[in-house]
């Protein structure tokens, strides 16, 4: 006859041999276009604050690491990049989007183009080190028009959009375009439109906006979901392996 004491712990014995159900992770490396926002605080939103809601969290876990006002060179020299490196394991996966910052006027985040393409491929090559599936991310659109048209506020912001597809094919990795696919859903919106994507705010719309703005780079979040939503459907459409943790 088996006591029970000896059966209740073959049985935990047993449970303990059953592997946990894989959980993996996404980490997202970026700007503030991308960042978590407090709602406390505004109601400025980042596309990938709003990425969780669309994967089946008990698959995939969204680590968002995105900060505002750095670039490649700031976010590696204050070892945020290093924090993330150290965090990963084997399968995960790291989408980085720069470019913002790099291509800015302000010398302390200023990067040059040469050391914008090294500083991803960096980062590719260490999440590949450590056994994670990296993927580059052109940046987002931003939404200024004169005269109905669409420009970039930044005469060479272009060329660092480039040399970030430039840097997905020569490390042969997953580049998922947000600039062409935000550019094509502001387009399609219109001037009037698509302002209702962005920081667009008046006084009063939250206990700590004191002032309207017209800010055409960051996001509301109508903006953030949509812009996570065009992220999601990019890697279903690449058939990328991420997405089949996707709802």
């Amino acid at each position: 006859m088996i006591r029970k004491s000896t059966l209740i712990v073959c049985l935990c014995l047993s449970l303990a041999a059953v592997p946990a159900a894989a959980q993996h992770r996404l980490f997202v490396a970026g700007d503030s276009t991308a960042q978590t926002y407090d709602p406390e605080n505004t109601i400025m939103h980042g596309w990938a604050q709003d990425l969780q809601p669309l994967f089946n969290a008990d698959s995939l876990v969204v680590e968002n690491h995105a900060i505002g006002g750095r670039s490649t060179g700031t976010f590696i020299a204050e070892e945020r990049w290093q924090k993330i490196v150290d965090a990963l394991q084997p399968g995960d996966w790291v989408a980085i989007q720069f470019g913002h910052n790099d291509t800015s006027p302000n010398r302390q985040r200023y990067v040059a183009p040469e050391q914008y393409k090294a500083n991803l491929e960096r980062m590719c090559r260490e999440a590949r080190e450590k056994g994670a599936h990296p993927m580059i991310l052109t940046s987002i659109v931003m939404s200024t028009w004169f005269d109905g048209r669409l420009e970039d506020r930044r005469n060479h912001f272009q060329e660092y959009i480039q040399l970030a597809r430039d840097a997905a094919k020569e490390m042969d990795v997953p580049l998922i375009d947000m600039n062409v696919l935000t550019s094509a859903l502001v387009l399609y919106l219109g001037d009037e439109a698509s302002a209702e994507l962005y920081f667009h705010v008046k006084a009063g719309d939250h206990p700590k906006i004191t002032a309207d703005k017209n800010d055409d780079t960051h996001l509301r979040e109508a903006g953030a979901v949509a812009y996570a939503k065009l992220f999601a459907g990019e890697i279903a459409r690449q058939r990328i392996p991420l997405a089949a943790w996707l709802k």
